[in-house]
């Protein structure tokens, strides 16, 4: 597949994919398509994939609707968590709206009590994640992703093959080793593009729902991108940073903007949205493709783990791979999670990895920007 528009423009249409997929998302439906919504990156998508059905994230950005949310919800709840019941509750989310069936899972206590109240307007489907990974945690995960494939089988009225759920999983696959050669990219010195930029696909990527066609599109734009590095003239070396912590899309890419504004690029993600979500493969010759799935999804790090080995593990890899000069970990006000785990992380950094370290806590407002401004310019240039 060849790419013939210019870099930007490229660029752009991924940032704008998710505008452009509420269009797209009606079509889907006329064509009587269902529609799973979810909201985590634990979401075994392949179980729905195998059913036909399009996929598609829920999670909000947006301080738009946190003022309706808030009329139900305490105000010292995460933002993610209220805005996306906010967005839920009015009708705003074109996603939420179409979906048959929105897939909650038990991370955080916030997502779950919201769950609760969602189900009163909305089709919600709950799986039991496990909050530690060892092996009783990976025997219920499995069973949970079982039960899962039966309830769309019941809901649907469908049959989900063991052959239908190999191919998704070999098509999703496909699709995180396209991502993953992307963003491998920024493994360069200097980088071959903004950070910003390598955030608009990875995020954008999500709402392309042609799963099959997606890995040729982004392989195109991966040539490009490194045939121009390679042949004209290179960027500006900016400080290397690594942005860990909660999902960044959205209001919280002003976390990003700061970091670009005053000297840094951030080369790699390693949160939701970004490494974390395309790491790791299923392994698609298990004689157990049930097991192979669950084994690959609870190996996610992340803060609602104890311990949160894998996170770590994660990290380190990408620390050293992509030569990072800095870290800043992003965390949302009232997520517990991940702002009780930043100082293990800041310890890990700082100690174990020699390597500066800062911590913002922000919300999805855009009242902070200042203050954001004067610390990471403080941080970057110390490095």
């Amino acid at each position: 597949m060849e790419l013939v528009k210019e870099l930007p423009e490229i660029f752009e249409e991924f940032a704008e994919q998710r505008q452009k997929s509420f269009l797209v998302m009606k079509e889907v439906k006329d064509k009587g398509i269902p529609v799973i919504g979810a909201y985590c990156t634990y979401f075994p998508q392949e179980i729905a994939m195998a059913m036909g059905a399009v996929t598609v994230g829920l999670c909000s950005t947006s301080d738009e609707t946190i003022p309706v949310a808030e009329k139900d919800l305490p105000k010292n709840l995460c933002p993610m968590v209220k805005a996306s019941y906010g967005f839920a509750v009015t009708d705003k989310c074109p996603f939420f709206y179409f979906s048959d069936v929105v897939v909650g899972e038990t991370t955080c206590d916030g997502k779950k009590k919201m769950y609760e109240l969602m189900k009163e307007f909305k089709n919600v489907y709950i799986m039991e994640l496990p909050n530690t990974q060892n092996e009783s945690a990976l025997e219920l995960w499995k069973k949970e992703i079982i039960r899962f494939k039966e309830y769309l089988e019941e809901t649907f009225n469908t049959t989900i093959t063991e052959e239908q759920v190999r191919h998704a999983v070999h098509v999703a696959n496909q699709g995180r080793l396209a991502l993953r050669r992307f963003y491998e990219t920024m493994k360069n010195d200097p980088a071959p593009m903004e950070g910003s930029k390598l955030f608009n696909v990875l995020y954008g990527s999500q709402f392309k729902f042609d799963k099959e066609a997606m890995p040729a599109e982004i392989d195109a734009l991966t040539e490009k991108i490194m045939k121009e590095y390679e042949e004209g003239e290179k960027p500006e070396r900016r400080k290397r940073i690594l942005l860990t912590g909660c999902p960044s899309s959205g209001a919280p890419m002003k976390v990003v903007k700061a970091i670009e504004e005053n000297g840094g690029n951030v080369v790699v993600y390693e949160n939701c949205g970004g490494a974390k979500s395309v790491d790791r493969l299923i392994d698609e010759d298990a004689e157990d493709i049930y097991q192979a799935i669950a084994e690959r999804y609870l190996a996610i790090g992340c803060s609602v783990m104890t311990p949160d080995t894998n996170r770590y593990e994660l990290l380190e890899r990408l620390l050293d791979e992509y030569q990072v000069e800095g870290v800043v970990e992003m965390t949302l006000q009232a997520c517990h999670t991940y702002n009780v785990e930043s100082l293990s992380i800041r310890k890990f950094v700082n100690e174990k990895k020699g390597i500066p370290y800062i911590n913002v806590e922000t919300d999805y407002s855009q009242a902070d920007i200042g203050q954001l401004n004067t610390r990471i310019a403080a941080f970057i240039e110390m490095l």
